[in-house]
């Protein structure tokens, strides 16, 4: 009972909470100060949505801990605050404004927690007249092979591109053959060999590979910028090498092959989030005031239509007036009104509403915390002045 009574008091200390707070200030400060060298997604995933944030010792590959992450430091305050309100706090009338506050500041912490784990944002692109049902990732890329010998349905296999990145053999039981990962690249420039002549010889021997010169370029993390990885598969049947192919984001079109008398595709693409309902851009509409360049309204009419016929109407979207749909949101992000094109963010966020919830619960809680002081305050001072009237 001594040990759970170290340990409960620990927990429930004033201190520990100064502690996380500290450290929750440097996590900041050393995170603003590495944005410069990461960018802000990967900031965000080294430092905020890990337990322990990782570094390297100097010229090694070696990783090591170097400080604790957000999900230690909020899961550790998250315990604190419920920890010290199942031992010290007793509901009380006066003490409902502070437990309405605190009761907000944990369904914070959560819904960060939640929006860190289910919150998926993606990018749809379309052309008028052009119809999708499905988004692409803004950062994460899957290699793809896709069985088009059903003139009825593709069949596509996906392997996300940390396995292509950790490199060896990939095998899958849809797959009539092994795939092994020769080389990878996470970013790279390609040119034809017209264009560079001088170029070193490629790995490739099949596909587009051979008419390609792929220069290896450093990791860019700027917001505006993305990177175009690439890498060298080697395809492995029963007979033996099917060759060896070069696949990147930076090439367009999937590369076709046979075997077994099966018509497969291979292509390194971003990750596509399909969606039980199709969208059809039917017009984009980009106002600018006039004599300037500045934006007045940037809209795209679309038709959104369900797999089950129940659902068949066009929308109107455009800035601060998103499409909320079955769990997604489609707000306007891009758009060439002379090449008729859009660009739709699609955040989904099943947990989005609880930071709203999260602080309207705290603000009422100030509140109605603030009133109950001030009214006992003017008690007293009622009470404090009465005899001095009465003398």
């Amino acid at each position: 009972m001594r040990h759970v009574s170290s340990v409960l008091r620990v927990f429930t200390s004033l201190q520990l909470t100064v502690v996380l707070i500290v450290l929750s200030i440097v996590l900041v400060l050393a995170a603003t100060l590495d944005q410069v060298n990461l960018g802000l997604l990967a900031v965000q995933e080294k430092y905020f949505r890990a337990f322990i944030v990782f570094g390297r010792l100097p010229n090694t590959e070696i990783a090591v801990p170097m400080f604790p992450g957000g999900y230690l430091i909020g899961g550790l305050l998250l315990v604190n605050l419920v920890a010290a309100h199942i031992h010290r706090f007793r509901f009380s009338w006066k003490n409902v404004g502070l437990f309405l506050t605190h009761a907000g500041l944990i369904l914070l912490l959560v819904g960060e927690l939640l929006s860190g784990l289910w919150q998926r944002e993606s990018l749809l692109q379309l052309r008028e007249g052009e119809t999708r049902r499905y988004s692409e990732d803004f950062h994460r890329n899957e290699l793809v092979f896709i069985n088009t010998s059903d003139p009825g349905r593709d069949l596509v296999v996906s392997v996300p591109e940390t396995l292509v990145a950790d490199g060896g053999t990939i095998e899958h039981p849809q797959l009539q053959f092994k795939v092994r990962v020769s080389d990878y690249m996470r970013n790279a420039a390609l040119h034809t060999r017209e264009q560079s002549p001088h170029a070193s010889t490629t790995a490739a021997t099949s596909g587009v590979g051979p008419r390609i010169a792929v220069q290896r370029l450093k990791s860019t993390y700027k917001s505006d910028e993305r990177n175009v990885p690439a890498a060298f598969i080697e395809l492995f049947g029963t007979s033996g090498s099917l060759g060896t192919w070069l696949v990147s984001t930076g090439l367009e079109q999937p590369q076709p092959f046979t075997i077994q008398n099966q018509t497969w595709q291979v292509a390194l693409r971003p990750k596509r989030y399909y969606a039980p309902y199709s969208l059809t851009l039917l017009k984009v509409t980009h106002d600018v005031y006039p004599g300037s360049d500045i934006p007045k309204n940037f809209a795209s009419r679309v038709r959104v239509r369900s797999d089950d016929g129940r659902d068949d109407r066009e929308v109107v979207i455009f800035m601060n007036n998103p499409l909320r749909y079955q769990g997604q949101t489609y707000y306007q992000h891009q758009m060439n009104k002379a090449e008729g094109f859009t660009g739709l963010q699609v955040v989904r966020n099943p947990s989005w509403a609880l930071p709203y919830i999260a602080s309207i619960m705290m603000g009422v809680g100030l509140a109605v915390q603030f009133a109950f002081h001030l009214f006992a305050f003017i008690r007293r001072r009622r009470r404090a002045t009465s005899p001095a009237l009465a003398t």
